[in-house]
């Protein structure tokens, strides 16, 4: 089937690109690479830095949890918007579409990756801070409240969604009707996914890149996004929810 596109669907797919990033993850990353450059000029060593992935939004022990909730739902609109640019502006001679809907088919694969991704992914921010590329990571600042890991379990899933959504299967589709070729396709993707992270440090960068690639390779072989949302998913609420219940142990 052709993929041919009549030059204004292809200059409105290229402004959609520019619109959608600049509004989302492509803006994270300029601010995410800012953030690197003004820690790494600091005095002190970048493992001696500290960032906190879920820090309290409030003074307000009450007022706290609608900001977080808020954060998350900008995040599932973010998802939400490229899905339904998907759903809704689809050029009727795109080959290659993405699956959006979800399935109990998904879950194993997306386990599968979540432990293939996670495990190695925290050997290497142990030796990524002993080598001086990464800021000590603080999972939240959240108490460990039944309520504070319920809006810890709902930002980790937000993420994943918006992320999986935008940075594979919306950019993907976006960039193979454009005829990009794979090679820059899979780069693209894993470039950006490695750019909003930066803020942690050099190797979540690299990192993070690596695991874009994989998650372009996932979807490349199934064209489901799903085992991606949980996948992350499931890597960022063991992150999240495991660091605040093992800092109110004593002595761990």
């Amino acid at each position: 089937m052709s993929t041919e596109l009549r030059p204004t669907d292809r200059r409105a797919l290229q402004w959609e690109i520019v619109l959608v990033l600049a509004a989302t993850f492509g803006a994270s990353g300029v601010r995410a690479a800012l953030r690197l450059l003004e820690s790494a000029t600091a005095p002190e060593d970048l493992n001696d830095q500290t960032t906190t992935l879920n820090a309290p939004q409030s003074s307000l022990t009450w007022l706290d949890p609608l900001f977080q909730l808020i954060s998350s739902g900008v995040l599932l609109a973010w998802g939400g918007l490229a899905a339904f640019l998907l759903l809704r502006h689809l050029p009727p001679r795109l080959a290659e579409r993405p699956v959006l809907r979800p399935s109990l088919r998904d879950v194993l694969p997306g386990a599968g990756l979540a432990a293939l991704i996670g495990l190695p992914g925290l050997a290497f921010y142990v030796a990524a801070v002993q080598l001086n590329l990464s800021k000590q990571v603080m999972a939240s600042g959240l108490d460990s409240s039944v309520g504070d890991v319920l809006l810890l379990v709902i930002n980790a899933w937000a993420n994943g969604v918006a992320e999986e959504i935008i940075v594979v299967a919306w950019l993907v589709t976006r960039m193979r009707q454009l005829t990009v070729p794979w090679a820059w396709v899979f780069v693209a993707s894993a470039v950006l996914r490695g750019s909003y992270h930066l803020y942690q440090g050099y190797s979540a960068g690299l990192g993070n890149i690596i695991m874009g690639l994989v998650f372009v390779y996932v979807y490349y072989r199934t064209r489901r996004v799903w085992p991606l949302i949980i996948a992350h998913g499931l890597i960022d609420t063991v992150a999240f929810v495991g660091y605040q219940l093992l800092d109110g142990v004593p002595g761990v």
